[in-house]
């Protein structure tokens, strides 16, 4: 897709086919968040540039296109309202987040909490939640809403296990994964299921699709967590450095820790201590941090664990027939691993 990876000609009218879909699913966001209080309508405004790439909506349009949902007419209005769902969704989990990783900058610009302080963008946060599924209850069937529940609980409950586990320096592989299902991994799977769904998919079809969107996000986010290590700020578009900052351990650091004899790994936490106790002023530890990671080829095994997360997502699909939209999400996974934002 166009900004996340080239095409090729073949796959041109799925594509465009898409970009209309994604024109309908931002304007019934507009619709969703619009409002006649101009503070409210300001602030919803400027939230706008959080949709980047709108990757989530893309998925849900792909499923539904992989599971037979026609390209010689738009969208169904169903698949437009469930990507607009789980855009909105996906948009209260950075508001909320920014605010717990006490982040100034976003997709090029300044954060809601930065801008307007800590209340106003949790306050924001709910609207945009609320917004989604007052948007969602008006489906014809009540399932995509209790899915969205659901997710939205997990996306909760991993928020909350990674609070349980800041700056718990010897926190596990298996605890992380824990955590990411549920920050990021369950939002982008019902993203699939539910685009599938809305388009008739069968049972294992619909759990293949789901099951392709959880790796696909768990692959994400362990390539952000790189990124937060080793992406340039100002092309990654937000403040980086900051699992460092909040005592946040991500895969490369575990793989780190892990992979160092005991004087080693002993002098490795106190490095990691002094930049969370630091709050991120003092960026000779995080250099030092970042730099320790190469020497013990940290930075590739994470990559390797993602490469290997995007080849079960790529397998998830064997349910479905062949099509341009199965091609394009196998490609779609692919770009994963080579995105720099």
């Amino acid at each position: 897709m166009k900004g996340v990876f080239d095409v090729p000609a073949e796959l041109e009218p799925l594509q465009a086919w898409v970009f209309a879909g994604l024109e309908a699913t931002t304007d019934q966001i507009d619709a969703a968040l619009a409002s006649d209080i101009p503070a409210v309508a300001t602030l919803c405004k400027h939230v706008e540039r959080f949709r980047g790439k709108m990757l989530r909506p893309t998925l849900v349009l792909l499923a539904g296109s992989a599971a037979g949902a026609p390209h010689d007419v738009p969208a169904s209005s169903d698949l437009v309202k469930i990507a607009a769902v789980v855009e909105l969704v996906h948009m209260a989990t950075l508001v909320h987040d920014d605010v717990l990783d006490e982040a100034d900058a976003r997709r090029g610009g300044q954060t809601i909490n930065h801008q307007r302080g800590n209340e106003t963008a949790v306050i924001l946060g709910d609207y945009l939640i609320a917004a989604a599924y007052h948007l969602c209850s008006t489906l014809p069937s009540q399932e995509p809403s209790r899915i969205i529940g659901r997710v939205s609980m997990e996306l909760c409950a991993g928020e909350l296990l990674q609070l349980e586990n800041r700056d718990n320096l010897s926190l596990d592989e298996a605890t992380y994964f824990e955590i990411l299902e549920g920050k990021t991994a369950a939002l982008v799977g019902a993203c699939c299921l539910l685009g599938g769904m809305v388009a008739g998919a069968t049972p294992e079809q619909v759990a293949g699709l789901d099951r392709y969107g959880r790796r696909v996000g768990s692959a994400f986010q362990v390539q952000d967590d790189v990124l937060d290590l080793t992406g340039d700020e100002a092309v990654v578009g937000k403040t980086l450095g900051r699992d460092l900052k909040k005592g946040k351990i991500t895969l490369p650091l575990i793989h780190h820790l892990g992979a160092l004899d005991a004087p080693s790994r002993g002098q490795a936490l106190g490095a990691l201590e002094a930049v969370s106790e630091s709050g991120g002023d003092d960026d000779s530890h995080s250099g030092a941090i970042v730099t320790a990671l190469a020497e013990t080829d940290s930075i590739a095994s994470a990559t390797t664990t993602a490469q290997r997360l995007v080849d079960e997502a790529k397998n998830a699909l064997a349910p479905l027939g062949a099509s341009p939209a199965r091609q394009t999400l196998g490609l779609l996974a692919d770009a994963v691993l080579t995105r720099d934002r």
